[in-house]
């Protein structure tokens, strides 16, 4: 097995549960740890037979900028689950996904959750 990790993936969404995070929306960070069966990839330096992380990056993107979700776990679920049905090859996917400007009764850098899918 080995990993490819995506890092900071930035994108901007209206993601929470609040009517003006819908309506001013803000910029989501995505990070993604895939653990990846090799099979041939490695050996014979095949691209068709790893995750190429251009088209990982496309899926990711493609969930996040898409349809409103109230929680960020349910983001970071469903950027797991469309990984690892894309790519047969991903045996674990551990998703992060970022909020920065989460609202909360405070001053934080961001609220972040993590998923690992299949649990």
């Amino acid at each position: 097995m080995y990993v490819i990790r995506m890092k900071n993936c930035a994108f901007f969404a209206r993601h929470g549960v609040l009517d003006e995070e819908e309506t001013l929306g803000q910029r989501f960070y995505v990070d993604a740890a895939l653990t990846v069966e090799p099979g041939r990839a490695l050996v014979e330096d095949s691209i068709e037979d790893t995750v190429n992380y251009g088209v990982a990056f496309t899926v990711i993107e493609k969930i996040v900028t898409g349809h409103r979700r109230f929680l960020i776990e349910a983001l970071a679920l469903e950027v797991a689950k469309a990984l690892t049905a894309r790519f047969p090859q991903i045996k674990r996917a551990e998703i992060t996904v970022r909020k920065p400007n989460a609202p909360v009764p405070g001053v934080l850098d961001h609220v972040e959750v993590t998923v690992v899918w299949p649990e």
